[in-house]
């Protein structure tokens, strides 16, 4: 039994609070409320770091936002982020040329990757990475534009909304330059088609990616291979203070956009993913695994429940369709905690052995991808073996 912390109690309010909608809209407004005061131009901030795929994707495509619409572009040269921001940097560094030159195809960017004949000199690098992180990042490939932050040309579509809100487009455009569609439905597959989705109790991308990738197997016919895995806080690795924030932010925004709930949330780190995981067997027994991730996620990121608190974690297990008296004997068994974090191990290592590290992941035979955003990997991978997906939830 566990007793509510005052942090506990507090989170879910704060929280709600800081990521909510109506608090984004407010700052904006209240951005372009002082920007106008200043009589500043419109500048949006490039954060370029010289030898990174994405920040070189990023610049190819700056020029087209800038002929859209009524903006200056102010480009900052930085270096490499600090190891604390990126745990895996020799896995990132392999994983970011094949996923830019992804997207680069995706949107039709002619553009291949170029090792620069030189970085910037380390004053004027010392004086971007300063900037950066005044106001709250820690990687290159971003965009800054009055408060808020954008990273690589994923994020492109939040900042065209909000240039477009202000009325700063050139022309009528009915479509964003580069927009976020994924999770088609009408796919066409074989029965017992299987995709793996590796995924973490504590990632709020894991959460928009579980909401929404669950709806769009059942509707292609395709089986969902739940692959967890422990929180990488939680394995040691650290976690820095702007990451953490601007995942919260960002998180929020693509909740938004996929009309997933988010905000009210209770940070599920530490007993509370564990307890969590502890239970997955137990679900997968009795073939509601599906249904108790759903109802885990809903609960710590969308209404504040703490699973560390038996209370909470019944409202969990029954909504799921489980037994709580026989889950409260399963979190009590070391045989079942051995079990279980022997499965996690075992996922971490194969999400590794694919030259993955974060989740969301998802696999599809010899195609992987990292990332809530990256799901549409996984349906070009099946569009290509099996046919098109002539609708989509988007």
């Amino acid at each position: 039994m566990f007793f509510r912390s005052p942090q506990s109690w507090l989170m879910p309010v704060i929280s709600q609070l800081f990521l909510s909608r109506s608090r984004l809209l407010k700052l904006r407004h209240k951005a372009e409320k002082k920007r106008q005061e200043a009589k500043r131009p419109h500048v949006i901030h490039f954060f370029h770091q010289l030898d990174d795929p994405y920040s070189q994707l990023l610049a190819k495509a700056l020029p087209v936002l800038q002929s859209r619409y009524n903006i200056i572009l102010e480009t900052h040269f930085v270096e490499a982020p600090e190891d604390s921001a990126v745990p895996e940097r020799a896995m990132l560094k392999a994983y970011s040329l094949l996923d830019a030159q992804r997207l680069a195809n995706r949107f039709q960017l002619d553009w291949q990757f170029v090792q620069p004949s030189e970085l910037p000199n380390s004053d004027a690098a010392s004086e971007s990475n300063a900037l950066r992180k005044k106001w709250g990042h820690y990687l290159g490939a971003t965009l800054y534009y009055e408060g808020e932050w954008y990273w690589g040309i994923d994020r492109l579509h939040h900042l065209e909304d909000r240039l477009n809100d202000l009325g700063l487009g050139q022309t009528n455009f009915n479509a964003h330059l580069f927009p976020a569609t994924q999770y088609a439905h009408g796919q066409i597959t074989p029965q017992n088609t299987s995709i793996d989705f590796f995924f973490s109790f504590r990632s709020p991308y894991s959460a928009i990616a579980a909401a929404r990738i669950f709806q769009w197997a059942h509707k292609a016919g395709v089986n969902i291979k739940l692959r967890y895995v422990l929180p990488m806080v939680m394995r040691g690795l650290p976690v820095p203070a702007e990451k953490r924030k601007y995942i919260s932010l960002d998180a929020a925004r693509e909740a938004h956009v996929q009309g997933v709930p988010f905000g009210r949330l209770n940070d599920p780190v530490g007993k509370p993913t564990e307890r969590g995981l502890a239970l997955m067997p137990f679900a997968e027994m009795h073939n509601l695994a599906e249904d108790y991730v759903m109802s885990f996620m809903q609960g710590v990121w969308s209404e504040g429940l703490d699973a560390g608190l038996d209370s909470h974690l019944k409202i969990i297990v029954e909504r799921a369709g489980l037994n709580w008296t026989a889950a409260k004997d399963i979190l009590r068994s070391q045989s079942n905690e051995a079990h279980w974090r022997a499965i996690a191990e075992e996922n971490r290592q194969t999400l590794f052995a694919l030259g993955l590290w974060g989740v969301p992941s998802f696999r599809y035979e010899n195609t992987s991808a990292w990332g809530q955003d990256r799901f549409w990997v996984i349906e070009d991978a099946l569009r290509a073996q099996f046919g098109a997906c002539p609708h989509d939830l988007t």
